[in-house]
C-alpha cells in the first residue's frame, strides 16, 4: 500500500487511499527523497524538536496555572514543520489554532504564541515581517479567508501561495464547502492542508463522513486531491512543495488548487480541557506513537552520518534554553487588564460592548476578583 511510484509520476496521480511516503516508521527510505541539503535537513529536526519541547512545557504552564486552555500539538511535528518548510518567502500560512510549530517556521516568535493563550491580546498581533493569518480557532472559519485572499493576490497578479491548515473535523462544516469550492471555480493559489489526526475533539473520522479518504473530495470541486503519511516529514514537504509550486503557476495544466490530507494523530489532549482517555484507549495511542515522526527523522539522519549524539545534544540544550527564554519573556509581561476583551472585535467600541463592559466592571468592584474563581 505504502510503495512509492517512480519519480517522474507526479504525487497527483496516486490513488487516493495511496499515501505518499519518504521514510518508514523505522526511518528506513521507502520512496522519493526531496531535494534539501544536510542544513535543511537539521533545521527541520531542530524545529521539530522545537515544536516538541514547548508543546511539553505550555500544557505544564496550564497545568501550573500559568496559562489558559492550550491546544496540544505533538505527534502532528512532522505535518506542520514538513508543510511549512516548503512555503516560499512571500507566500502566506493560514493556521487553525494548533499550528505552533508551523508558525514557528515561518518566523513567529515563541514568546508570541504564549501571550496568545496566556489571554494577551497583543499576542495576536502578527509581526509585519511575518505571512502569517491570525489564530482561527472557530472550526473552518479560516478557510473562506484564505481562498479570499489568495484570489486577492492572483487579481493582483502576485506570485504568492496560499497554506492553509485544518483538521478533519473542518470538513464536516459549510466554510470548507463553500472555501474549496470557491477555491477551485476561481482557480485560487491556495493549498488546503487537512491534518487529519483522527479525532475531531471526541468525534472520530468515521464520523465524519462516508469517504474512504479526505483527500478524494477534491474530486468533488474540480482540484488535486492527495493523501500524505503525514507523520513523514519528508512526505509531507514533498507533497505540500509540489502543491504551492502548481498553486503560483498559472500557466499550469492542473487547477492550482490542491487538497492535502496529512494522516497522522494528535498524541495529547485535543485542549488542556479535554480528558482523551474518556473516547480513546491507550493501544490506539501506543500504536500511533510507534510512528513518532521526530526519532523517525532522527534515525534517518543518522544513517546518512548527518546527525550524530554530540549534535543532537547540543540541539536538545539549545531548544531548551529558547523555550526557557521565551517563557520567561512572557510571563515578564503585566497581566492583561479585563477591559482588553472588550476592545478589540471593533474599531470602535459598539455602544451594546460598552454597555456590557459596565456591567462587568460593576460587578468587579462590588465582589473583587475573587468572584471569578469561585465554583
Amino acid at each position: 500500500m505504502y510503495e512509492e511510484v517512480g519519480p517522474t509520476v507526479s504525487v497527483f496521480d496516486r490513488a487516493y487511499d495511496d499515501p505518499v511516503r519518504v521514510l518508514d516508521e523505522d526511518g528506513e527510505v521507502v520512496g522519493d527523497v526531496p531535494d534539501l541539503d544536510d542544513e535543511a535537513l537539521v533545521e527541520m529536526y531542530r524545529h521539530m524538536r522545537l515544536a516538541r519541547h514547548f508543546d511539553g512545557r505550555a500544557v505544564s504552564l496550564q497545568r501550573q496555572g500559568r496559562m489558559g486552555t492550550y491546544p496540544p500539538l505533538s505527534g502532528q511535528e512532522g505535518a506542520q514543520i514538513g508543510s511549512a518548510t516548503a512555503l516560499a518567502e512571500d507566500d502566506w500560512l493560514v493556521p487553525s489554532y494548533r499550528e505552533h510549530g508551523a508558525a514557528l517556521v515561518r518566523g513567529l516568535p515563541l514568546k508570541q504564541t504564549l501571550l496568545y493563550w496566556m489571554g494577551h491580546e497583543a499576542g495576536n498581533a502578527t509581526p509585519e515581517d511575518v505571512n502569517v493569518f491570525p489564530v482561527a480557532v472557530p472550526i473552518a472559519s479560516q478557510i473562506p479567508h484564505a481562498t479570499g485572499a489568495a484570489w486577492a493576490s492572483k487579481l493582483r497578479d502576485e506570485n504568492d501561495a496560499f497554506l492553509c491548515y485544518f483538521g478533519d473535523g473542518a470538513t464536516s462544516e459549510g466554510d470548507f464547502h463553500e472555501g474549496v469550492n470557491f477555491a477551485g471555480v476561481f482557480d485560487t493559489p491556495t493549498v488546503f492542508f487537512c491534518n487529519n489526526n483522527q479525532w475531531a475533539i471526541s468525534v472520530p473520522r468515521e464520523r465524519q463522513t462516508r469517504s474512504a479518504t479526505l483527500a478524494q473530495k477534491a474530486e468533488a470541486y474540480g482540484i488535486d486531491g492527495v493523501q500524505v503519511d503525514g507523520m513523514d516529514p519528508l512526505a509531507v514537504y514533498r507533497v505540500t512543495t509540489a502543491a504551492l509550486e502548481k498553486a503560483r503557476d498559472p500557466e499550469t495544466d492542473r487547477p492550482r488548487p490542491t487538497l492535502i490530507e496529512a494522516v497522522q494523530y494528535r498524541f495529547g489532549a485535543h485542549t488542556t480541557a479535554d480528558d482523551p482517555t474518556v473516547y480513546r484507549d491507550e493501544d490506539e495511542v501506543e500504536r500511533w506513537k510507534a510512528k513518532d515522526p521526530i526519532p523517525r527523522l532522527e534515525a534517518y539522519l543518522r544513517s546518512e552520518g548527518v546527525l550524530n549524539d554530540e549534535r543532537v545534544a547540543e540541539i536538545e540544550a539549545a531548544v531548551e534554553t529558547r523555550v526557557a527564554d521565551a517563557i520567561e519573556a512572557a510571563e515578564a509581561e503585566a497581566r492583561p487588564k479585563p477591559r482588553e476583551m472588550f476592545e478589540h472585535a471593533y474599531a470602535e467600541l459598539p455602544q451594546e460592548l460598552e454597555r456590557q463592559y459596565e456591567e462587568f466592571a460593576a460587578f468587579r468592584e462590588a465582589h473583587g476578583d475573587e468572584a471569578f474563581l469561585e465554583e
